[in-house]
């Protein structure tokens, strides 16, 4: 099991230092809860979501080939850790109009698990 250093999650949590993310629990909650409507795979065609590989640092909304809402379509600024943490929360919330129908995952380590799976997908 390959582990990353995520800096992020210790200031969610509110704890000094790093805390480690878990790459295949990352996979399996992608496989789990984003899989029914997205692929993550290079080159693949977009299925009901757009295709996530390179989602991370890429800017909201304009992965070529996929209709998105306009909300989304309208959305300034890469994705991050910031970013994809509060839509990973509440899409709804964080984007208000967008069509993504999930309701967000509660866990902040879940979360930082799949963000980062989300940025080995280069």
């Amino acid at each position: 099991m390959k582990k990353l250093i995520f800096p992020f999650l210790a200031l969610l949590a509110g704890a000094a230092g790093a805390a480690e993310c878990n790459l295949d629990k990352g996979q399996k909650t992608f496989a789990n809860k984003c899989g029914i409507c997205h692929v993550a795979v290079a080159g693949a065609p977009h299925t009901v979501g757009p295709n996530l590989h390179g989602v991370y640092g890429r800017e909201p909304g304009k992965a070529d080939g996929f209709n998105y809402s306009a909300a989304l379509a309208a959305k300034q600024g890469a994705w991050d850790e910031t970013r994809l943490d509060a839509f990973l929360t509440s899409p709804n919330t964080a984007v208000p109009g967008t069509a993504m129908p999930f309701q967000g995952l509660k866990s902040p380590v879940e979360r930082q698990n799949l963000i980062c799976f989300l940025q080995t997908l280069k």
